[in-house]
């Protein structure tokens, strides 16, 4: 008969099962756009129209075969062509396209036109977390300060401006800066209190940590890979635990709400979970995760673009 053997350390007796409750997945869209439209995906592309004008765009994601005939495909203004470069290509011009044309959504106007890359100046799924943080800031009747990193052209700030807070905008690019800064114009809101900064996001959170700034409200959305003004290096895995714990330490005592957003990486929304659980331990609050997705107008299908978790009281 073997000898007996003391319980492992690691022995769940079953227990584990029981507790575990996996977070709820939930998936946003944003249904109430009139300037943009998915109007068809598939072969790793998507068919968009942004306002009067159409655009062929790469996209991983749609592995099925398009619901659309080649035909209304060919009516694309311009296409854009992957190279052998990660996020490099050119654009290929079918038919006459200006070099930009702003669309609407709600009370918000943004410039779209072609750029260097397969991006042209927003994130039409993220609409339905314009509103979100439209919300939140409503609904706390306070002044509310929040702070944008990695902001991009702006729409995410110019909704929180919007809806009366005093943001602070990050971003890398200058570039970007200014395309946020003329959105801010074409939007009607150029008394709004914003402050446009030109830093790596992980440096400027943390020199704000150590000047005592603290914020009610923070909107993320980390790149996979980026570079700061300086040469920085960003990296998703890398840094965005660090970056968290910055964030932490420029919460104010009672924050409103924390908006994580990430795109092209392999990664899980219940990993942003759980990570967005831990760095918002020590406040009550609920997190909410998923996938932020496109409906797709042809094919009556979700195109998947990111993963996401947001945190409010």
């Amino acid at each position: 008969m073997a000898p007996p053997t003391s319980a492992s350390p690691f022995h769940s007796h079953g227990h584990a099962a029981a507790v575990l409750k996996p977070p709820q997945l939930h998936v946003l869209t944003s249904p109430e756009w009139e300037d943009y439209e998915l109007l068809d995906s598939g072969n790793g592309q998507k068919l968009e129209r942004y306002g009067e004008y159409i655009l062929i765009r790469p996209e991983a994601e749609a592995i099925w075969k398009p619901s659309l005939p080649a035909e209304a495909w060919a009516q694309a203004h311009a296409r854009f062509q992957p190279s052998s470069d990660e996020g490099g290509g050119t654009w290929e011009v079918r038919r006459p396209l200006p070099e930009r044309w702003s669309v609407r959504y709600k009370g918000l106007r943004c410039w779209v036109q072609r750029s260097t890359s397969r991006h042209v100046g927003l994130f039409p799924e993220q609409a339905s977390q314009w509103d979100w943080i439209q919300e939140r800031i409503r609904s706390t009747r306070r002044p509310l300060n929040v702070l944008n990193l990695f902001g991009y052209t702006g729409l995410a700030t110019l909704a929180a401006a919007q809806a009366g807070a005093h943001v602070t905008h990050v971003d890398a690019s200058r570039k970007a800066i200014t395309w946020a800064h003329e959105n801010q114009i074409l939007s009607g809101l150029q008394d709004a209190p914003i402050r446009w900064i030109v830093d790596d996001a992980l440096k400027f959170t943390q020199r704000e940590a150590r000047r005592d700034r603290r914020y009610d409200g923070l909107i993320l959305d980390p790149p996979k890979f980026g570079r700061g003004p300086k040469g920085e290096v960003w990296e998703f895995y890398k840094l965005l635990p660090e970056l968290l714990q910055a964030c932490r330490a420029v919460l104010s005592a009672e924050p409103v709400f924390v908006m994580l957003t990430a795109y092209a990486v392999k990664a899980s929304a219940i990993t942003l979970y759980y990570a967005l659980t831990e760095t918002l331990s020590q406040w009550k609050g609920q997190v909410e995760v998923g996938e932020v997705a496109l409906i797709e107008t042809s094919g009556n299908r979700l195109l998947p673009t990111a993963i996401f978790a947001r945190w409010s009281t």
